[in-house]
C-alpha cells in the first residue's frame, strides 16, 4: 500500500515513514523495519434523545468503547444548539449516532419521529454524518446498572448519558 514504507535500521540512515493520520506499528526483519499504518481511530458522538434531557457519549471506533458526557437540557426536545456545536467542535466526530426509541415489536414509537428530526437537524446545521440506532431498553439497562452501583437519583447520576454509552457501544459492536 502507498502508506507502507521500508526503513533501514542502520544507524547511518535516517528512519522515516509516510503515513496517513494514524499510529505506527513496526515489525523487525534483520536490518530492516517495516512500518505499517494502523487504521486511524474515529470518534463518534451518541445522543439519547429526550424531551427534557439529551444523554451524550463519545466513543472511539478503534477500541469500541464509549464514555459518558454531561447530559444536555432540552426544552420540549429542543436543545441549546450552541451546546451541540461545542461538543462537535471539541470531539470532531466522523459520525453522530442518535438512539431511536423503537417499540418492543420493532415498530417506530411516537418519539422516533422526534429523534429523527433531531438527527436531521444536526446534519443540516453542522454537516456531520448522522446515523440512527435501535435504543430499545437502553434506559432500562442504564437504570439497572446505576441501581447495582448503589441507586440514587437517576438524573443526578447520569442515566441519560449512560444510556447514550450503551447505545454507542452496542452500535460499535455491531458495526465495528
Amino acid at each position: 500500500p502507498p502508506w507502507q514504507h521500508w526503513v533501514s535500521t542502520s544507524p547511518s540512515l535516517a528512519q522515516t515513514a509516510d503515513t496517513p493520520e494514524s499510529s505506527l506499528c513496526y515489525t523487525a526483519h534483520a536490518q530492516t523495519t517495516r512500518f505499517t499504518a494502523m487504521p486511524a481511530a474515529h470518534y463518534l458522538l451518541a445522543f439519547d434523545y429526550g424531551l427534557k434531557w439529551i444523554g451524550c457519549a463519545v466513543g472511539q471506533s478503534l477500541t469500541g468503547s464509549a464514555s459518558p458526557l454531561s447530559a444536555l437540557r432540552a426544552k420540549d426536545g429542543t436543545p441549546r444548539w450552541e451546546e451541540i456545536e461545542a461538543l462537535l467542535n471539541e470531539w470532531q466526530p466522523q459520525q453522530v449516532l442518535i438512539g431511536l426509541p423503537l417499540n418492543m415489536d420493532g415498530s417506530e414509537s411516537e418519539m422516533c419521529a422526534r429523534a429523527r428530526k433531531f438527527g436531521n437537524r444536526i446534519h443540516g446545521r453542522f454537516g456531520v454524518a448522522v446515523s440512527f440506532a435501535d435504543e430499545r431498553l437502553s434506559s432500562f439497562e442504564a437504570k439497572g446498572e446505576l441501581l447495582e452501583q448503589g441507586g440514587g437519583d437517576f438524573k443526578e447520576r447520569g442515566v441519560d448519558s449512560l444510556s447514550a454509552v450503551l447505545i454507542l457501544e452496542s452500535w460499535l459492536r455491531e458495526n465495528g
